[in-house]
């Protein structure tokens, strides 16, 4: 037994790490393009930033639906994972360099008002499979079909789009700004091309950092599922609830990185907006993404409400806080902070049969 946890011990860094560093590569190239490609800073925090630190939490959906057989175990890792975003990173970057962490009043309202729909959707969505969809035999469970797993994607639809005028009014106030570069007219063609020709490479690396970065995610990701299905296993617990801390928490790592590095800068808005749009990211694309490839996926609402239901409340403290004073101080941080460490004992007990809220404990499957 001891060997074996050792080993899962093993694989698990060696998981986090590969997910860490692909992570990091795509986020360095996504943010280069975005750049290049004159994205405004608050759709690059709140999109571009968010997808591409997101993709762990949409590679674990999809490998749980399609190769491990187990929906249940990606939903757990989602809505554990945005819990995570919700708490922990919001309450680490309030205390990254001991000032409050502020942020835009119309990302306060506009972000998170968005997000708080995103999080009633989908409980709306698994609502649906257990009202219309009802699993024979099994109590409070139903199955999510590709129909109503479109319902959360045309939401993440029209955030699109809403990020897609905001992309256009900020070109708008640029070109009303009347800067229009000028740096070609003072050099000579040749230095042009010379530009051209080393701006290509850049961009075609970048691209390339991408592709890898993906790669290192998938497989990392692969290695933290196994890890937390063997734990089940190994240790008689659900692997749902491994799902929910464990793989949660190290998919949730590109999240913080980036969001620690915008808190040392006192760029709140990208601290907060990365948080946010991963959130919404993962909750309307990366959840659907596993149903429409596995096809259905049975939801045991025992399990989503209760998990559902913390995510709410979480998200209810972190914008009462932020509203107060469009900033998050110190003693909020903590607060963050422990109320995550309750959810994290709130799991221990279920796993060890001390409650039973989530209405089953011992191995999945």
């Amino acid at each position: 037994m001891t060997t074996t946890i050792l080993l899962y011990v093993a694989i698990l860094v060696a998981s986090s790490a590969a997910t860490w560093f692909g992570s990091v590569r795509l986020e360095r190239s996504a943010g280069f393009l975005s750049r290049h490609y004159g994205l405004p800073p608050l759709v690059h925090g709140t999109l571009v930033v968010a997808v591409a630190s997101s993709l762990p939490e949409l590679t674990t959906v999809v490998a749980s639906a399609l190769i491990h057989g187990d929906f249940e175990l990606g939903m757990a890792s989602i809505v554990g994972s945005a819990i995570f975003n919700i708490l922990v990173i919001p309450g680490l970057s309030a205390l990254v360099d001991g000032r409050a962490l502020s942020a835009e009043l119309r990302l306060v309202y506009r972000d998170a008002q968005f997000y708080l729909t995103s999080v009633a959707v989908l409980l709306l969505t698994f609502s649906f499979a257990l009202i219309y969809a009802p699993v024979t035999g099994a109590d409070l469970t139903g199955s999510l079909t590709r129909r109503s797993a479109m319902v959360p994607l045309l939401l993440y639809g029209l955030y699109l789009f809403l990020q897609q005028q905001e992309v256009q009014d900020e070109r708008g106030r640029r070109n009303g700004g009347g800067k229009a570069p000028n740096g070609a007219a003072r050099s000579g063609p040749g230095s042009a091309q010379r530009r051209d020709g080393r701006r290509f490479q850049l961009v075609a690396k970048a691209w390339l950092m991408l592709v890898v970065g993906i790669g290192l995610v998938i497989a990392g990701v692969d290695g933290l599922l196994r890890v937390a299905i063997g734990l089940g296993d190994a240790l008689g617990t659900p692997s749902f609830l491994w799902g929910a801390t464990v793989v949660a928490a190290a998919t949730s790592v590109p999240d913080a990185i980036i969001s620690l590095r915008g808190a040392r800068r006192g760029d709140g808005d990208l601290s907060i907006g990365n948080v946010l749009g991963s959130n919404v990211f993962d909750l309307l694309v990366a959840i659907p993404a596993g149903v429409l490839i596995a096809g259905a996926a049975v939801v045991d609402y025992r399990v989503a409400a209760p998990l559902m239901a913390f995510l709410t409340l979480a998200t209810v403290v972190l914008f009462t806080f932020l509203r107060t004073s469009l900033e998050l101080s110190r003693a909020e941080g903590w607060v963050l902070l422990t109320l995550y460490a309750a959810f994290v004992v709130w799991l221990a007990l279920e796993t060890t049969g001390v409650t039973m809220v989530l209405g089953r404990v011992g191995p999945s499957g």
